[in-house]
């Protein structure tokens, strides 16, 4: 799901993406997140690439569609980028029953998590700093 918001009043914008029901941990998610929270665009690609986690893949993909919705629907330039908010939160786990000895079950728990990353322009950010 792709949101693009323009606030009137603030000359801001920005473009928001929400993946949702991804199988991975909230935690594990959260532990590359918060490495690329408030970071230019082009410095969050070289971060994901190079971090050996699993969960930095479904990321990288998330950042590269963003900033192809900024580019394409608004015509924002991904070097003047930067990702103003990026948050994950659980989701619904996925309950399966594993068969054990003398005919028990064990139940096997599959957590999901919902990833959102805004993306908005650097020069709307300075131009804010100035005004406070």
């Amino acid at each position: 799901m792709i949101n693009i918001i323009k606030k009137k009043g603030k000359s801001s914008t920005e473009v928001k993406v929400v993946a949702q029901n991804i199988h991975m941990s909230a935690f594990k998610a959260r532990r590359v997140i918060d490495q690329i929270r408030g970071r230019s665009y082009e410095e969050t690609l070289m971060i994901l690439e190079l971090m050996p986690y699993r969960a930095s893949f479904p990321i990288l993909k998330l950042v590269y569609s963003v900033a192809a919705n900024a580019n394409h629907n608004l015509k924002l330039n991904e070097a003047d980028s930067f990702i103003s908010k990026a948050e994950v939160n659980g989701g619904a786990l996925l309950k399966r029953l594993r068969p054990r000895a003398r005919g028990r079950s064990y139940p096997i728990k599959r957590p999901t998590c919902h990833i959102t990353i805004v993306l908005k322009d650097k020069s709307n950010k300075f131009l804010y700093e100035s005004k406070i």
